[in-house]
């Protein structure tokens, strides 16, 4: 791969992430790996000047602004992001770099709170606005009404300035997160990855009674424009908002030298873990007010400060003990349990160790000091052992060669480090089976919880998937013993379970837990074939002509066919009116069949998710990049490079409105 192909490459990635990120409130990877891949483009750019474009994440501030229930507002102050820096160096390199532009500049050192950002705006003391960052340049978004609910904000000033802007970190403290995801979890809701997110989702809720209950805090960290009074200093226009009732960001400190701005530096690293909420950086901000002015801004960020952003957060910890599962597939999958840490907003305690190879590569032992962070600040991973730690009498430790559950043998799959379980009946095989085929990416059978599973397997009355709709036959056993609940309860469970049996027959396949065939793949799959029987007797080159389906996954699908009792199940479901067939498909229902778009840019009308379901239940496909084969290239505002090469190929581009009138 040459380097423009590298930076196109580098820009789609970072796009998905900052639509994640801004847009969503649901980012799939850290802070630390986004900013390496943005660190990785500026270099490239660096090199290669010739290939930045208006579009470039590196030509522009944050994400970009979407309707989500709310009004988009024109930033009066553009709302700018940080230079990010990473290492002492730069650190030092700033601070003297102002210290000979500047006379006598003096330094605030304050917290970077790991939140969202929203400006206020009050007029002659009345709050009247307050918007998102959104795209940080143009607009965000309204969100007065949720504001005027959150505790920190003041609604009114003391005094009657005639117009006040400032900016501020919505966020959410450890222990309200706690409290939510708490109730999350009782209601059988999907709790939040971490507070940041929570924060985020909750201000930007339709409902402002559920902004209210979830208890966000603000945090003010700049004035952006007033007018009436005027500040030598930022820390003087502090000093003013407190007395407005306004918090502003606590424990700042400042600073003269570079020696004293990273001591401080240091100083909140080591108390970060001990904090009510969570900070991902600290920011370093000129005080004085003229000499900001003096130094302006780029297009992008302001040149009176800088972000330094801590890596990743890691923790030492004791291994208490290692457990191990069993899974849908028999695989032995082996959990680390250790003493609890908080990391990015959550209290950790727990694992996954993936296999024996992962251990002994670790030489991870019972009783040791463990380093424990959070992949993509989510899932929780062991990185090392701190051996210079190890205490005499640590145990080593091998997954047993005979299930936990069942007793029956153990082996390890031929070419892979998976040990697996070799009794085909274990019941906590079909126990993890059963809840994947209920479950939401299967079957989806609303209210059908694990706790109903377990007891109904310890009942006898599931032996296999297709008993799930036998349970009907058991109705009045079920409420008398209160399995489910009461009669309500049970008749909602059941009729849930009806409902499934007309279901896509994609979802079935899902659902039947072979081996390599998840979501993508089924649906991959029934494309090809019309129903569930079409695929029983089909033959492995057959199945490779499959997009998504190689040697490995076809062989898998052979073989689950090939056993008599997933025959016996499947004839059991057909039986009990389970949809095994791909639905007759009208002209009208198959406009785009074999066509091939691809979505790039910000789509402002429908959204991606939305157009991609438009497309592909009209029968085309959705590709992540332009070659000669594609179709269309549907393109929003900013499309970049993928809208270059569709004109270079002649490709035909449309729009959001012409790709709804294509289906009209």
């Amino acid at each position: 791969m040459n380097d423009e192909d590298r930076i196109n490459e580098i820009k789609n990635i970072i796009n998905y992430h900052s639509d994640r990120y801004y847009n969503q409130d649901n980012p799939e990877i850290s802070d630390y790996e986004y900013d390496q891949m943005m660190l990785e483009l500026k270099e490239l750019e660096k090199e290669h000047p010739e290939l930045i474009t208006l579009d470039s994440p590196t030509q522009r501030v944050g994400g970009s602004a979407k309707r989500k229930g709310g009004v988009l507002v024109k930033h009066n102050v553009p709302m700018l992001s940080l230079q990010d820096v990473f290492a002492k160096e730069e650190v030092y390199a700033y601070v003297n770099k102002m210290i000979e532009e500047l006379d006598d500049p003096t330094f605030v050192v304050e917290f970077k709170i790991d939140g969202l950002s929203m400006s206020l705006r009050y007029v002659d003391g009345n709050l009247t606005v307050a918007v998102t960052r959104g795209d940080g340049i143009i607009q965000g978004e309204d969100v007065t009404e949720n504001a005027k609910v959150i505790k920190d904000v003041v609604k009114t000033l003391k005094d009657k300035v005639p117009y006040l802007e400032i900016r501020g970190e919505v966020y959410m403290s450890n222990d309200a997160f706690d409290k939510i995801n708490e109730q999350q979890e009782l209601l059988g809701k999907k709790i939040f990855a971490n507070p940041r997110n929570c924060a985020a989702g909750t201000l930007r809720q339709l409902d402002s009674k559920i902004t209210k209950e979830r208890g966000i805090s603000l945090f003010i960290f700049n004035i952006q424009d007033i007018k009436g009074i005027e500040f030598k200093t930022h820390t003087q226009g502090y000093e003013w908002l407190k007395k407005q009732g306004i918090k502003v960001i606590e424990n700042y400190v400042k600073c003269k030298t570079a020696d004293e701005v990273w001591s401080v530096i240091q100083d909140i690293g080591e108390k970060r873990g001990t904090l009510a909420y969570d900070i991902d950086g600290v920011v370093i901000k000129i005080d004085n007010l003229e000499d900001r002015k003096e130094l302006g801004n780029t297009s992008k960020v302001p040149k009176w400060a800088i972000a330094y952003k801590f890596p990743p957060e890691e923790k030492e910890t004791k291994l208490l003990d290692i457990e191990v599962s069993v899974g849908r597939t028999g695989r032995i999958t082996p959990t680390a349990i250790f003493e609890p840490i908080r990391l990015c907003g959550t209290s950790v305690s727990r694992a996954i160790l993936h296999n024996q190879d992962f251990i002994d590569d670790l030489d991870i032992r019972i009783g040791d000091i463990i380093v424990v962070y959070k992949s993509g600040e989510i899932i929780p991973k062991i990185k090392s052992v701190v051996k210079e730690k190890r205490i005499e009498g640590s145990k080593e430790f091998k997954i047993p060669e005979i299930c936990p559950v069942c007793g029956a043998p153990t082996v390890r799959e031929k070419d892979t480090a998976d040990i697996k379980c070799i009794n085909p009946n274990c019941l906590a095989q079909l126990e993890r089976r059963i809840i994947n085929f209920v479950g939401r990416t299967a079957m989806d059978i609303k209210g059908f919880g694990s706790a109903y599973v377990k007891e109904l397997i310890r009942l006898k009355y599931i032996k296999d998937i297709a008993d799930v709709y036998s349970l009907f036959n058991y109705r009045e056993e079920l409420v008398d013993q209160g399995i489910i609940g009461k009669e309500k309860n049970t008749d909602k469970l059941l009729d849930a379970i009806e409902k499934s049996k007309g279901n896509e027959a994609q979802m079935l396949l899902t659902g039947l837990g072979i081996p390599n065939i998840g979501k993508v793949a089924a649906k991959s799959i029934m494309k090809h074939y019309k129903s569930i029987e079409d695929l029983q007797n089909t033959s492995l080159e057959e199945l490779q002509d499959v997009s998504d389906i190689g040697e490995i996954s076809g062989l898998c699908i052979l073989k689950f066919f090939e056993d008599n009792k997933n025959r016996e199940v499947i004839s059991r479901l057909k039986d009990y009116g389970v949809n095994m067939a791909v639905g007759d498909v009208t002209s009208e229902d198959n406009k785009f069949d074999g066509l091939t778009f691809v979505v790039t840019g910000t789509l402002t009308t429908i959204g991606r998710n939305e157009a991609t379901e438009m497309i592909e239940s009209h029968g085309g496909k959705v590709s992540g990049s332009v070659s000669k084969k594609t179709s269309y290239v549907l393109a929003g505002e900013n499309a970049g490079s993928k809208l270059t090469k569709a004109q270079e190929l002649g490709i035909e581009v449309i729009s959001e409105e012409e790709l709804v009138n294509m289906l009209k």
